[in-house]
């Protein structure tokens, strides 16, 4: 992580309140990757408990190609390097608090839909729909909170982040789109009126 900071010598050279400084965002810099790291294990371990699905890999694979390429293309140009690193104790504070916040929020939706969660895109052979819970709010809450704890790693350490936050919204919205038109063949009676009655990502907005 030594690259977001360039010329910052030694802190030892610093200035007392420059060397807190660097170990502070030091400390915010751990504690979402760390914080990161636990819920992609998580996810990974929590995925073994769905119930059976398909995945229609040809449309899949697709976008997830043009998102991979559009990332690989970013860091090739170096897109997420910037010679200024964010310094504000309270920016990278408020930047935390959106990272806490979304990913709790989005496990929140991964424990209350249990076993009916799936892969984006997927249709489960035995679905279930579920409307309570964080998904009284939105309809897609583990994207939802994944994409602010996302802009909020963005806020607290660099600002270029939120290329890659957009690229995650893009495919979020998109796989959305899809699994609602999957869930409208499944539920033609219910998840119509669910659909009217609440927002897609974010609450009483979009």
């Amino acid at each position: 992580m030594s690259e977001l900071y360039p010329d910052r010598g030694n802190p030892c050279d610093l200035p007392p309140a420059t060397g807190e400084m660097i170990g502070y965002m030091h400390s915010v810099e751990l504690v979402i990757a760390v914080g990161w790291a636990a819920f992609w294990i998580y996810w990974i371990v929590a995925a073994f408990s769905m119930k059976r699905g398909r995945v229609q890999w040809s449309r899949e694979l697709r976008i997830r190609a043009v998102v991979v390429i559009l990332a690989i293309l970013l860091l090739r140009t170096g897109a997420f390097r910037s010679g200024h690193q964010d310094s504000d104790p309270w920016r990278a504070g408020l930047g935390l608090l959106f990272f806490a916040l979304g990913l709790g929020f989005a496990i929140w939706a991964r424990l209350h839909i249990g076993r009916n969660w799936g892969t984006p895109m997927s249709q489960k052979d035995e679905p279930e729909l579920v409307t309570s819970g964080p998904y009284r709010l939105v309809r897609h809450p583990i994207y939802s909170g994944i994409l602010l704890a996302a802009a909020g790693t963005a806020i607290a350490l660099n600002w270029f982040w939120l290329i890659a936050t957009a690229l995650a919204g893009i495919y979020f919205v998109y796989s959305a789109i899809i699994e609602e038109r999957y869930l409208t063949e499944q539920f033609p009676n219910t998840y119509p009126s669910y659909r009217q009655s609440t927002k897609m990502l974010v609450p009483f907005i979009f």
